[in-house]
């Protein structure tokens, strides 16, 4: 798989590439690549936004920039899968990082100031991401979130291959929580691990880590409905 991030701060990536999981991904033969709008911007004096038509505060990065910078990467050539990173996309969960790291090529797109101008979005985006319904700095964290997600996925990221494939939502799983972990001692001030995770007998262990998994799920989604029920909003509508 080849990634690329286009961002105005690739520096921020120097901590993810020194990321274990990266690093053996990158040794498989995958590559992580860094672009900045600012060494391709059409302007003068490396500038990249500008301010709102119809008035507003904040900046905006400018359509012309982000072309350029895909054209300096790709020419006129085939371009990858394009991802804006943005609070108002689809939310990030393990069905689509299957599909994302299922491409040979994706490229991530870090916003700044007050996002990308719309025809961003409506001309270069093949998809838009979020890893949350709030609002950071910048697309250089829910990029390392991505980043990050895809690459413990590929083949030799990991130690153990199960490790991703039994993940919290994973298909493994069923799309649940995963279930809880123990190692030694087995007994620690009283708190004992349960006895079937001693027991050595495996589709025991099995079926007990699935209706962990079960119960979690079922526990999450109570505290999501109850969580629904408390707000305010709900409260206003119920009036």
């Amino acid at each position: 798989m080849r990634l690329d991030i286009f961002s105005l701060f690739p520096e921020s990536f120097d901590w993810l590439q020194t990321q274990r999981p990266v690093q053996n991904a990158l040794r498989e033969g995958n590559e992580l690549r860094l672009f900045n709008y600012r060494d391709s911007t059409p302007l003068s004096g490396r500038q990249v936004d500008d301010a709102p038509y119809g008035g507003g505060a904040g900046m905006v990065l400018r359509v012309d920039v982000i072309d350029a910078a895909l054209q300096a990467a790709y020419g006129d050539g085939l371009r990858p899968r394009i991802v804006l990173l943005t609070p108002t996309g689809r939310l990030l969960d393990d069905e689509l990082a299957d599909e994302l790291v299922a491409e040979r090529h994706v490229a991530l797109l870090c916003g700044r100031y007050e996002g990308f101008d719309e025809r961003v979005h409506e001309h270069f985006a093949d998809d838009e991401v979020s890893i949350g319904r709030y609002v950071l700095a910048g697309g250089e964290l829910p990029a390392m979130v991505v980043a990050d997600v895809l690459m413990r996925k590929l083949p030799g990221a990991l130690g153990n291959a199960s490790s991703a494939a039994e993940d919290s939502y994973s298909r493994v799983l069923e799309g649940m929580p995963e279930y809880p972990h123990y190692t030694r001692p087995p007994v620690h001030r009283g708190w004992k691990v349960p006895e079937v995770l001693l027991s050595g007998d495996h589709e025991k262990v099995r079926e007990w880590r699935l209706e962990r998994s079960r119960e979690r799920a079922a526990a999450f989604a109570e505290a999501e409905r109850s969580a629904h029920r408390d707000s305010p909003k709900s409260a206003s509508r119920t009036e």
